[in-house]
């Protein structure tokens, strides 16, 4: 079913589109849905674009092999125009250098985090169907909304002491700003081995 047959569909189905709109944190929609919505969710799902991990020039070539190894291919946000979801940043401790990919396979999507840049036991997180990170955007289109940032002690402050939540550790390295684009999102902050989940966006 082609992009605009799912928009008609989620436009004649207005009451049940708050819902959708409500996902969070790239997390499952809320609410009831219908056979009609469900049909026009599938439909988008079919149209998000997924890249492959050889788009991506600046990712270390044994990380290059290790995504095709899995399958992972790369799914982006439409109104963020540079490629996206491929992060470096220092999420263990200051000084070492890794890497994030939000890796889907088969319609379901999980951050990878590559430690040191080494392809051997990446953390794997905040695994869920890609068809749960859709949302209604512009022209009742339904869209893909997932997207990484890497994001250091300023922003994880400033989040924290402006929507409360939980309490950060000392913060001597970057997180991984996990978005659903426009709406919120979570840092998850890697911290004495265990993945924390503090304040992001609201």
């Amino acid at each position: 079913m082609p992009l605009s047959k799912a928009s008609r569909l989620v436009a004649s189905l207005r009451g049940l589109w708050p819902s959708l709109t409500l996902a969070v944190l790239c997390g499952s929609i809320s609410g009831q849905t219908s056979p009609a919505l469900d049909k026009a969710l599938e439909a988008a799902d079919r149209q998000v674009v997924r890249l492959q991990p050889t788009a991506f020039a600046e990712l270390p070539r044994n990380l290059i092999v290790e995504l095709q190894r899995r399958r992972c291919t790369i799914p982006q946000v439409p109104m963020i125009e540079r490629r996206h979801n491929v992060i470096r940043g220092q999420f263990a401790k200051p000084g070492q250098s890794d890497w994030a990919v939000l890796c889907s396979v088969d319609g379901i999507s999980s951050i990878l985090v590559f430690w040191n840049g080494a392809a051997k036991n990446p953390a794997v997180l905040s695994t869920g169907k890609d068809i749960d990170r859709l949302q209604g955007w512009v022209g009742d289109t339904i869209v893909y909304s997932c997207a990484l940032s890497p994001q250091g002690k300023d922003y994880i402050l400033e989040h924290y002491k402006a929507y409360g939540g939980p309490k950060p550790p000392p913060v001597d390295h970057q997180g991984i700003d996990d978005a659903f684009y426009g709406k919120a999102s979570v840092v998850r902050y890697f911290y004495k081995g265990q993945w924390l989940e503090l304040t992001g966006a609201d």
